[in-house]
């Protein structure tokens, strides 16, 4: 077991294991990304209604096993009256059913009465019958037994896609919950940084005008900039406590919300899903990829069972032929005892004139395999150019992080140059506002860019059902 630290390093309420903080055990007040999406994984309750999809796959398959399983029945009915017993009557069968059109049976009847139906006399000390039941066309080849349980393997199949999109779904918004988080969050940390530039330029502005160096309306101008500055910051920090309190919504333990504390931080590093550049690279085949993905999948085991409906629904339009021989003896002790030469035998022919009610269903069946079909094959594209989207999308966002990389230390060295300017007289405090405005913008815009490729590299993880 994973040693537990308190709570109030982490949540308000509630103690969560080390495995939720980062690995460094210098942060412990840190959420890596890593650990946010293990703990998510693991006591989410929507994780857990997605496993549930399986447990329903499994009491499907179980009950359509059930229709092969052996049966005992037992019958019995005696009517007396005024003293007169005119029927007692006991019958019990041994059933056993295969998996073609084929069944077994031993039975056993003993029947005794005054008015008993002449049919029904048999030795005393009863009747032994063993034999067997065939549907010669209709019901032999496949079945509602055999359609069933085939139809709930493919349910499982089914569930397991189901559970697996359900996941996928789960996992790509929470990441993008936590991303939204760390954006807010470095967003705090940029002006915070630059609201501590305005104050220490304030108080700078304000003693060079103490002293005769500055004119009195540059304390306006910083003021002004050191207020707009605080502005912006209390504006961040109240979206930083909207989007901390949405990926709380993934946390959860025993069934009982989780919330972050204020001290709780996101992990400031574009390594999360950004090492697994190989995922997008290994995608050399879309096809291939779609073609395993859970959805695809998902689509793929419908079919199979509408097949299997359709063959069902085509082998209806054959008459039913039904046969059932039955060996008879009067002992049940010994095998040679059943012959030929007593048995009892029926056979049962039965087909409707116009099979409308056959030829019906099979053609809806046939119009809900292609239905299905055709959003198999939309589905299979969409994702096939979906892939691809999000690959240029990605590419597209590396360059232009690494422009704006560029961009964000061509702006520092301008304000760093024109504070020295400043310095010696040559400058004013506008431009060095103006400066670091820009160098400001550029700050925030690399951090938008950072949570685009972030959310393209989630958005590519969600689209390949990984």
């Amino acid at each position: 077991m994973k040693q537990f630290i308190k709570s109030s390093i982490l949540f308000l309420v509630l103690v969560a294991t080390e495995s939720i903080f980062s690995q460094n055990s210098k942060e412990m007040n840190t959420l890596s990304f890593e650990a946010y999406i293990a703990y998510v994984k693991q006591h989410n309750p929507l994780m857990k209604k997605a496993n549930l999809r399986l447990s329903l796959g499994e009491a499907t398959l179980l009950k359509a096993r059930g229709g092969f399983d052996p049966k005992i029945a037992v019958d019995y009915e005696r009517k007396k009256f005024k003293e007169t017993e005119y029927f007692d009557q006991l019958s019990s069968t041994f059933k056993i059913p295969t998996w073609y059109g084929v069944g077994f049976n031993v039975k056993y009847e003993e029947n005794t009465g005054a008015y008993l139906n002449p049919n029904l006399k048999v030795p005393d000390g009863g009747l032994y019958s063993a034999g067997v039941s065939l549907s010669l066309a209709q019901g032999l080849l496949i079945n509602e037994r055999m359609a069933s349980l085939k139809k709930a393997k493919f349910f499982m199949q089914q569930t397991k896609a189901e559970r697996d999109v359900l996941v996928n779904e789960l996992i790509y918004n929470a990441s993008k919950a936590y991303f939204k988080w760390l954006s807010a969050t470095n967003e705090v940390d940029i002006y915070t940084a630059f609201l501590q530039n305005a104050q220490t330029r304030l108080n700078a502005v304000k003693k060079s005008v103490a002293a005769g160096d500055k004119a009195k309306i540059n304390i306006t101008e910083a003021r002004i900039t050191f207020f707009n500055r605080q502005l912006n910051l209390e504006a961040v920090l109240l979206k930083e406590k909207k989007a901390s309190l949405e990926a709380s919504n993934y946390l959860w333990v025993n069934d009982i919300p989780l919330e972050l504390k204020e001290e709780i931080k996101p992990i400031k590093t574009e390594l999360y899903i950004l090492e697994e550049v190989h995922v997008m690279d290994g995608v050399t085949n879309p096809k291939y990829v779609v073609d395993n993905h859970p959805k695809i999948l998902s689509y793929d085991a419908k079919i199979k069972s509408l097949q299997v409906d359709r063959s069902l629904k085509k082998n209806k339009l054959l008459p039913k032929i039904n046969l059932q021989y039955n060996f008879l003896s009067k002992e049940n002790n010994q095998l040679n005892t059943f012959n030929t030469g007593d048995y009892k035998a029926f056979v049962n022919f039965s087909v409707p004139i116009f099979l409308r009610k056959e030829r019906g269903d099979l053609k809806l069946a046939r119009l809900k395999l292609q239905e299905k079909n055709f959003e198999r094959t939309a589905t299979s594209l969409y994702l096939q150019n979906k892939i691809g989207a999000v690959k240029a999308e990605i590419r597209s966002l590396n360059t232009q992080n690494s422009l704006i990389k560029n961009m964000v230390n061509d702006y520092k060295m301008l304000v760093q140059a024109e504070e020295r300017k400043f310095l010696m007289g040559e400058s004013s405090l506008f431009l060095i506002n103006s400066r670091e405005q820009k160098l400001m913008d550029a700050r925030l815009k690399e951090n938008t860019l950072l949570i685009k490729q972030l959310n393209a590299k989630a958005s590519l993880h969600n689209v390949l059902g990984v």
